[in-house]
């Protein structure tokens, strides 16, 4: 019994057993049609690019103002010289019309698929808006600044052809979806301000400017006609500008991802959660999936196979459905000034997710055979690898829960429980990797003991944990025994696991499909629907398997960087090496003359109405028993945007930075510097600013 688990550790050997269908395939001709060892530096190159820039942008190395010089630089003149160059050399004898079809029906299905579902279930109040740009969302792809160097990292030296579709596609959402979305804004800003005169005629003009304005759009017409009145070629006096501007265009858009991405997830709130899991899961996996499934139906009569491989195009169709939504969806949104926590927060998180994403996907479809046995061994050198990781950060949690003595007191009482069934479910799969090769039935069957029914705990306790939250939720006391969580948390996953062994070697089968949040429903549905599992399936199975093993990552970053025991002292130990001491305040008299402008204006013009409308007197964590005239950070950011002394957060908070270096304002502790966060609490010094000019003018006269 113990050997049978063994080879069916996962659901893929177990499921091909049981059902009779055979999962290997005659080689496919398409797994040499990418060139999956330059995928990993692709993707090193331009997520490196974008962390670059994001630094930049998070330690005010380039500000918003600067970014935005950028951004236009990038969206009106580098992009538009590379659409203009592109669609003049493009070779259309070469292109596969059915490949062009499939992805607009694709696009089409997913953008009424969310804009139906948005109207049918989104407040009245706001639904409009949201069905508008949570379409677009969905739809609208980083095909230039992401996706061409994964295009041309995968296909330049196999299916170089494969590129020119970047330019092909990505007009279809801007041209034909993104109006459909703009209107929808455009009627959901008539029924906020009703009193505005706005007929059809107006929303349709205002439409049709909005993409005449596009500067995608406008070149995209501009080089096809060019590529007819030119003879598919650039006149070589231009040849040279344009090449300048168009290769200047993918390390500066990377970059520039990279700054956008700058403050946008700290808009994220819980009540906007559910909508963002949903438009993840449409853009990078309904998406993809559509992509492909209309690729094999509308390419399947394989005309095209004596040019292009078919298989390698419907896997390209894949990839490309893959790609994150563009950052030009979170203008979108600041234009209209709607859904901005949703769209800009989704940018963040789906272009990070979409790296793990692309790299799976096309390591997995460069497999050759799908032969059980490797795929197997593959499957559980993953597990294992991802165990050891993720035993390191549980280790990390458990030490800091111990530290804090968070454990005493509900729910981290049940919390260090869902910790210890992760780390038993690391230390089991370790095991595992190791008896597994061995002869010892015992050993293995203790090993998968532990391993399944950890496993099963860490689902239970994740459960039991909200459920102690609402019990305790009136008077934070839990009527219920804490033994009786015990009992239901330990006790029941490991009875049921006990009950399928002993039951024999058919329900061992059946557990397998069943055993994993999502995965497994959607293994278990595709096996349903399909008799090959194909590599798709397979990727399933390996997202199932860091799924399972990984959880000891997401505790890591909600309970492993506890802000008093960990992130506190860790930022007064960086300032004080960076700055040689624990206050960033310096004395007036050696700061900046800007600094000191910016201070003699803000006490002559500005200090008084600020500390009325902004100063209450509250008690403050740094003082133990009495009150003090404080403010919040966020507090003297918001006034500052409020009264129009900067233009935006990140210039309120480099002018309040401004203030504490010249000793207008300092941290109540003097720990910290001056930082748009709604937990520091600062207050205004007594000190009484005069400019050089006029403290040189009280001074006492010389003697003669």
């Amino acid at each position: 019994k113990a050997e049978y688990s063994s080879s069916k550790q996962h659901t893929l050997a177990t499921i091909g057993s049981i059902h009779g269908k055979n999962i290997s395939h005659n080689p496919l001709s398409s797994t040499q049609a990418m060139s999956i060892d330059k995928l990993f530096p692709a993707l090193l190159e331009c997520f490196g690019i974008i962390l670059c820039g994001y630094i930049a942008g998070r330690t005010d190395i380039i500000t918003s103002c600067q970014a935005k010089g950028l951004g236009n630089f990038v969206s009106k003149f580098a992009l538009p010289a590379l659409l203009f160059k592109n669609m003049v050399l493009l070779d259309f004898n070469n292109v596969i019309w059915s490949f062009l079809w499939s992805i607009l029906i694709a696009k089409v299905s997913v953008f009424v698929l969310v804009c139906v579902l948005t109207l049918a279930v989104a407040s009245p109040e706001s639904r409009y808006s949201k069905a508008g740009l949570y379409s677009i969302f969905a739809t609208q792809s980083n095909d230039f600044a992401l996706g061409y160097p994964i295009v041309d990292a995968l296909y330049r030296n196999t299916y170089p052809e494969y590129l020119q579709y970047i330019y092909l596609v990505a007009p279809v959402s801007l041209m034909f979806l993104n109006p459909i979305g703009f209107a929808f804004c455009e009627v959901q800003k008539w029924k906020d301000h009703p009193e505005r005169q706005q007929g059809k005629l107006q929303i349709v003009r205002v439409v049709l400017l909005q993409v005449l304005k596009n500067p995608i759009v406008f070149m995209v017409v501009v080089g096809i006609v060019s590529h007819f009145a030119l003879g598919q070629r650039i006149p070589a006096v231009m040849e040279e500008f344009v090449d300048g501007l168009a290769n200047s265009f993918g390390g500066a858009a990377l970059f520039y991802l990279g700054l956008s991405m700058v403050g946008q997830v700290a808009k994220l709130t819980r009540s906007t959660g559910v909508a963002l899991i949903l438009l993840i899961t449409a853009k990078l996996l309904v998406m993809p999936l559509i992509c492909k499934d209309m690729v094999d139906l509308l390419d399947s009569t394989g005309s095209n196979s004596s040019s292009l491989n078919h298989s390698s195009l419907s896997n390209y169709a894949f990839l490309y459905g893959v790609f994150p939504p563009a950052p030009s969806v979170a203008i979108y949104a600041s234009q209209y000034n709607m859904e901005l926590d949703v769209v800009t927060s989704g940018m963040v998180i789906s272009t990070f997710l979409s790296a793990p994403i692309m790299y799976v996907s096309a390591w997995l479809l460069t497999i050759p055979l799908m032969n059980p046995k490797p795929l197997v061994t593959e499957l559980q050198n993953v597990s294992f690898n991802i165990s050891i990781v993720s035993l390191v950060a549980l280790v990390w949690t458990i030490a800091v829960i111990l530290l804090s003595k968070k454990f005493k007191r509900l729910p981290h009482m049940f919390s260090m429980n869902l910790f210890l069934a992760q780390f038993l479910v690391c230390v089991g799969m370790i095991l595992w990797n190791f008896v597994v090769k061995q002869e010892d039935i015992l050993g293995q069957v203790l090993t998968f003991t532990l391993l399944y029914g950890s496993l099963y705990s860490t689902y239970v306790w994740t459960g039991l944990i909200p459920l102690c939250l609402v019990l305790t939720k009136k008077d934070n006391f839990l009527r219920i025994p804490p033994w009786v969580f015990m009992v239901f948390g330990w006790g029941i996953p490991f009875l049921i696991l006990g009950g399928l062994l002993l039951a024999g070697e058919r329900i061992v089968h059946f557990s397998f499909p069943l055993s994993h949040v999502f995965q497994n429903l959607s293994s278990c549905l595709w096996w349903l629907f399909n008799q090959d599992p194909g590599r798709l399936y397979l990727e399933l199975q390996f997202f199932c398997a860091v799924a399972n093993y990984g959880q000891g990552f997401i505790s890591f970053g909600i309970f492993g960087l506890d802000r008093h025991l960990i992130i506190l002292p860790f930022k007064k130990r960086l300032v004080s090496l960076w700055q040689g001491r624990e206050s960033e305040e310096e004395p007036p008299s050696v700061v900046p003359e800007e600094i000191r402008l910016t201070c003699t204006q803000f006490v002559r013009y500005h200090k008084d109405q600020c500390v009325q409308d902004i100063v209450p007197i509250r008690r403050c964590e740094g003082d133990r028993a009495q009150t003090q005239a404080t403010f919040l950070g966020s507090d003297l950011v918001d006034w500052l945007v409020r009264v129009g002394l900067t233009r935006d957060r990140r210039e309120a908070q480099l002018y309040g930075a401004q203030l504490q270096q010249g000793g207008i304002l300092q941290h109540l502790t003097h720990q910290f510097g001056f930082k748009d966060d709604t937990l520091l609490h600062y207050r205004f010094t007594e000190r009484s600013w005069t400019p050089p000019m006029e403290r040189n003018s009280i001074m006492p006269p010389v003697a003669m």
